[in-house]
């Protein structure tokens, strides 16, 4: 069937060249060829040849990082502007580039009519900052409770006092930051081994706000981050991730070289990425702070920035936390115009005499002053803007709830997110690009339409696209099965005893290898401390040690058990018999206290759809399809994916959100399932 497709006649030169290149990697690779990655690659391809925008859906083990990578390589053979990879998280985007990239390039080399030039980008926060590390930054603690995105924690070397001396934790990890940063080439972050912790990373780090710029700091030219910037402008292919796409789609700021064609990894995160690239939160804490570092670094009056904090507090002081649908009343709105005011008279007045002058002080207390203006005029404009606003405060653990709840006697934090990202997504990232979209878990059944919907390319002025499943190379019907305990009682608060009791029954019948996933923290610990009672295998629990650590021996240990939350859900890779048993406590639904998902769904049915199957039940379809695909991760694996909510089974929703799982084989026979599980355990052993 793959000789049938590379040949057709209806291949175009482009795809054709993609593919016969594709061959020759799977061959260098000692890979083997796969008809869903041929006709990924080949749809890629004629995605680019036509610019329509292409979503796909590509399962587990279909190869689909060489399927977009080989096509995006061949493009750029040809184009004068780089294309584009996007990922959800720096991990992935670090192993295309130290590792999927290079093995591909090697393989292909010869046939290629130059070198393919790759380049990495990331946030401006992730490389050292050699102006900060001179010291041209000022030290700065944070005040105890400060709430403050910007420039918390900046103490710099002169480090001796700023961070209790290099005899203390903090001071031994700047020194050795210090001597690092000597000779690295890249000033990457994810470069340091052994890592830092973010405390002292802060010390040789700035943000985008925060940093002079390229016109003011003297060390510009060997700035890692203007050279990172440098090297991306004249690559062939760069590699970033979704928070920058979403600052150069919202922001309209080159953060990103020029490029015609992107490609998204890991799609099915993007809105969520995008809509937490571009929230914001404002407090009376960040005001404080703002109007401090003013008065020390730049002399100015801030009497009216304390004036206008302080009527903001009692403005919002006793306000309970949650959505308000109408924004903020109208006093709190004065308070707020107010503190517009005096953030823009503070940044005239700050401003320095000479264009030229180096002043990171000064830079610092600007770029504080900055945010709370911009913050100010996206709070004024919510309702006219579409976005969402609320109040939140600092929580603390809830054990009745299983999750952290707002403390209500701390200060109120002041919330602003889009509504919706999908027009300035059709703006800044499809208008003007070719788009491909692709992850395991895109579509829900044979639908693109929710993700689709989300992003932009539905309704009224949107951009034309295609949406196809290329399938995956396992066998689901015959390597998993799905099993949904419609016995148990409707899920409430924590876990309950029934549930406790088949959670135990399933992990004796596999004898462990069992991942088992929770939807809180809280209902993870108390899982792992009541099977630990009960059985005789190795339990692991989430926050016990690093997250590496503890996804390797559970790899290595065909019989331990592994509990965590949803971090884990999309972020576990383990072929062959030690993940046998997949476990999900209950549905992942929103919490039905998020403000923004329940102001999504308010505004899905005022426009007369559905809100809790729009927003609530697709949230929940993708997830748990991502939680699911952790057990079936090579053609030999076998295994259960066991559902501890019933609801999957009794509730009409169940059949919209089993649509987004692999297609097992299903039951709801604990009986037949703890056979299963006994029989997979015996063939392991």
């Amino acid at each position: 069937m793959v000789e049938k497709v590379a040949a057709d006649a209806k291949a175009s030169p482009g795809e054709q060249f993609t593919l016969d290149l594709l061959d020759k990697a799977v061959d260098g690779m000692g890979g083997q060829s796969r008809e869903g990655q041929h006709e990924m690659a080949r749809h890629v391809a004629r995605a680019i040849d036509t610019g329509e925008h292409l979503l796909v859906q590509a399962g587990t083990g279909t190869g689909k990082s060489l399927a977009y990578l080989i096509p995006l390589i061949a493009h750029a053979m040809d184009s004068n502007k780089p294309t584009l990879v996007s990922t959800a998280t720096l991990a992935l985007q670090t192993q295309i580039v130290g590792r999927d990239l290079p093995r591909l390039l090697k393989t292909i080399d010869s046939v290629l009519e130059r070198p393919v030039n790759v380049a990495l980008v990331k946030g401006r926060a992730n490389y050292v900052c050699l102006q900060k590390l001179e010291g041209g930054f000022p030290s700065e603690e944070p005040a105890e409770g400060q709430l403050f995105s910007l420039g918390e924690d900046t103490s710099v070397p002169h480090f001796a006092a700023a961070v209790g001396g290099p005899s203390s934790q903090l001071g031994k990890e700047v020194v050795r930051l210090r001597e690092w940063a000597e000779k690295t080439a890249t000033g990457d972050r994810d470069e340091l081994m052994p890592g830092v912790t973010d405390r002292a990373w802060r010390q040789v780090s700035v943000t985008s706000m925060e940093c002079l710029g390229a016109q003011k700091c003297p060390m510009a030219e060997d700035c890692f981050s203007e050279l990172a910037r440098a090297r991306a402008a004249e690559a062939d292919v760069v590699v970033t991730n979704h928070a920058m796409l979403a600052v150069s789609a919202f922001e309209g700021l080159a953060v990103l070289p020029e490029y015609d064609v992107v490609v998204v990894d890991e799609a099915h995160e993007l809105q969520d990425r995008v809509t937490g690239a571009v929230s914001g939160q404002l407090s009376v804490a960040m005001v404080h702070a703002a109007a401090s570092s003013a008065r020390k670094h730049t002399a100015i009056t801030v009497d009216a920035l304390y004036a206008a904090a302080e009527r903001l507090e009692h403005a919002v002081a006793g306000a309970p936390s949650g959505l308000l649908p109408n924004g903020l009343n109208s006093e709190q709105l004065d308070c707020v115009d107010q503190l517009r005011d005096a953030s823009r008279a503070a940044l005239s007045d700050s401003k320095s005499d000479s264009a030229n002058a180096v002043d990171g002080g000064r830079q610092l207390a600007r770029s504080r002053l900055m945010l709370i203006l911009e913050l100010c005029e996206r709070l004024l404009a919510a309702n006219e803007n579409r976005e969402v606003v609320w109040f939140s405060r600092n929580s603390t653990f809830d054990p009745q709830q299983g999750y952290a709840q707002p403390d209500e006697t701390s200060p109120v934090l002041i919330n602003v997110a889009p509504l919706s990202v999908a027009g300035r997504l059709r703006e800044g990232l499809f208008a003007g690009h070719t788009v491909v979209l692709t992850s395991a878990t895109l579509a829900i059944g044979s639908a693109f339409e929710p993700a689709a919907a989300g992003l932009g390319l539905i309704g009224d002025g949107a951009p034309g696209w295609t949406g196809i499943d290329v399938g995956s190379p396992f066998d689901y019907p015959r390597q998993g099965v799905l099993y949904v305990a419609r016995h148990l009682p409707k899920p409430g608060r924590g876990t309950s005893p029934e549930a406790l009791d088949e959670l135990e029954d399933l992990i004796r019948a596999s004898g462990g290898g069992a991942l088992c996933l929770f939807s809180s923290r809280r209902a993870a610990e108390e899982a792992a401390e009541a099977m630990r009672a009960r059985l005789d295998v190795d339990i692991l629990c989430q926050g016990e040690s690093t997250m590496a650590a503890l996804v390797r021996q559970f790899a290595e240990e065909p019989d331990t058990c592994l509990f965590g939350t949803m971090s884990l859900w999309q972020g576990v890779d383990v072929p062959g018999g030690s993940c046998r048993l997949v476990v999900i406590d209950r549905i992942p639904f929103p919490r039905p206290d998020d403000p923004l998902m329940t102001a999504r769904s308010r505004a899905v049915a005022q426009s007369g759809g559905n809100g809790f199957m729009a927003v609530s039940a697709t949230h929940a379809a993708i997830r748990l399809a991502q939680g699911a695909g952790r057990l079936i991760r090579s053609t030999g694996d076998k295994g259960v994916v066991a559902v501890l909510d019933s609801r999957l089974s009794t509730e009409r929703y169940g059949g919209f959100l089993r649509a987004a799982l692999p297609p097992f084989w299903a039951t709801t026979d604990r009986t037949v399932v703890r056979g299963v599980l006994e029989r997979l355990h015996a063939a392991d052993s």
